[in-house]
């Protein structure tokens, strides 16, 4: 055998292994996004009451609206598509469209800190996936389930409440939460970001998560506010999804006003979702530095 060996030229010895291929890496991390979902599904059926209850919550929150609705003047509201709207209308998709400000904005910073509390961030860092990987991983249920949600909600809302919905405006509003998501999701990574950091700074960030809530038009009209801050509301990109999903889902205007509301999107979550990937690999490496990435 040595004879053998000794007869291999060198330089084929030396030929190095081929390396895998940039798209065979990138598919064998997307391959491992099904199993973060299903361990967040399990880990949510296990809990079943808290499953149903965010379900429940939901209603009792449009049936307090209801009520609420029925005390207001439906001069003060807006048409859509020429259309006159209720105030339960009105409100129904504000809160619906405004569950993806949660979804991003506090489950990808509260999926961190999870992972943190659970003792299981280091370990799973040290894994050989990609920090982009556990990143959206951490999100990829709620990514499912959040849709899912909305369309149940909607239908029920219908049917229990009467409202009139257009469903042909769902997919020019998906298009457009396609392009808010990303949005949210950089204002998470810079909310845990700031958790890994400071620990409690998430406290400050639910505090901006309030005020962009506030003034996004979900539970009354832009118009109502002073004329300056309604103009630097109107800037909110919460703001200008919820306006694009009633003139969809209310007035069935379709596509028409939805480009130029991708153009303020877009860049804005390009910038938001670049810089939450900064400061978040910023504070890991801060973290990692100092040896205190497990303590919360």
């Amino acid at each position: 055998m040595s004879q053998v060996a000794e007869a291999v030229p060198t330089g084929i010895a030396a030929i190095p292994e081929a390396s895998p291929s940039r798209i065979g890496v990138i598919a064998g991390e997307l391959a491992k996004l099904p199993a973060f979902a299903r361990r967040d599904l399990l880990e949510a059926w296990s809990y079943r009451m808290v499953f149903f209850s965010d379900i429940g919550s939901l209603f009792l929150e449009l049936i307090t609206f209801y009520f609420v609705g029925l005390m207001i003047d439906p001069d003060v509201l807006p048409d859509y598509g020429g259309k006159s709207t209720t105030y339960i209308e009105f409100v129904a998709v504000g809160i619906v469209l405004n569950v993806f400000l949660t979804v991003g904005f506090s489950r990808v910073a509260g999926a961190i800190r999870g992972e943190q509390f659970k003792g299981t961030l280091e370990v799973l860092l040290m894994t050989p996936t990609a920090l982009a990987t556990i990143q959206l991983g951490s999100i990829m249920y709620q990514l499912i389930y959040i849709p899912i949600r909305t369309v149940v909600a909607l239908v029920a809302v219908m049917l229990v409440f009467g409202v009139d919905l257009d469903f042909s405006g769902l997919l020019p509003v998906t298009v457009v939460m396609l392009g808010f998501v990303p949005f949210a999701w950089g204002l998470g990574l810079i909310s845990a970001a700031g958790s890994l950091t400071f620990r409690g700074a998430g406290l400050g960030f639910g505090l901006l998560m309030t005020l962009m809530t506030l003034s996004s038009g979900a539970f009354f009209p832009l118009d109502l506010l002073p004329g300056w801050l309604a103009t630097i509301a109107e800037l909110n990109p919460l703001a200008i999804v919820i306006q694009a999903g009633r003139e969809a889902l209310l007035g069935g205007v379709g596509w028409s006003e939805i480009t130029g509301d991708l153009a303020i999107l877009v860049p804005a979550s390009v910038v938001s979702l670049a810089a939450g990937t900064l400061a978040f690999r910023m504070a890991l490496a801060r973290e990692r530095g100092k040896g205190t990435l497990s303590l919360y």
